[in-house]
């Protein structure tokens, strides 16, 4: 290859990068692979009017058996996208439709959070470790063009622990069940990393 070719070879692949990055130090647009994994935990008779968002971990050893529980009929629990530790995306169910994901909530003073928002659900445990770099950024891809769509305020994204908080306030006397999910320290860094995504676009 002669020096012109080379040159302009190099050039190329310097105006491919600076697109891609958007600014300088910025992190190229990468696409994470989702694969459909449908549930039959769902509601036949509800549609969902997508006013929010619920973010959950699986506490589940392997995404194998996360999508196992998410799809078993016997426990009646699913959700509209799992998200690997690689940034794998496994969808579920599309954003319309009512998954059992949130139990007993509130949101915003709103009950009844799986008729409103979609479920995501981050595979690993975040008491056990943090959540992956490829799985903030794969979740970020997933949601904002969801957030644009259903005009979604980020004051509308929470996690299982917040909703369901929220339910006891209001119903001390009736029965909700902790249970382990997102840490309060992971649902912050991910929603700052949403935030800076969102003034980003």
């Amino acid at each position: 290859m002669n020096k012109r070719l080379l040159l302009t070879a190099a050039l190329s692949a310097t105006v491919f990068f600076v697109c891609a990055a958007g600014k300088p130090g910025a992190r190229p647009v990468k696409h994470y692979q989702e694969i459909s994994h449908p549930t039959p935990n769902y509601s036949r008779e509800k549609v969902n009017t997508v006013e929010g968002v619920i973010l959950h971990h699986t506490a589940e050893p392997t995404v194998e058996r996360s999508l196992e529980v998410l799809s078993s009929s016997k426990r009646r629990v699913g959700t509209h996208v799992v998200i690997d530790t690689d940034g794998t995306r496994y969808i579920m169910c599309r954003p319309e439709v009512v998954t059992f994901h949130a139990g007993l909530s509130i949101l915003n003073g709103k009950e009844g959070c799986n008729n409103f928002t979609i479920g995501i659900e981050f595979q690993g445990n975040t008491l056990e470790a943090p959540l992956t770099q490829d799985q903030i950024d794969s979740a970020i891809e997933y949601l904002i063009p969801i957030l644009k769509k259903y005009h979604i305020p980020l004051r509308n994204i929470a996690s299982h622990e917040m909703v369901r908080k929220a339910y006891k306030k209001k119903h001390p006397r009736k029965r909700c069940y902790d249970k382990p999910d997102i840490t309060q320290a992971e649902y912050h860094r991910f929603m700052a990393a949403l935030r800076a995504a969102t003034k980003a676009k």
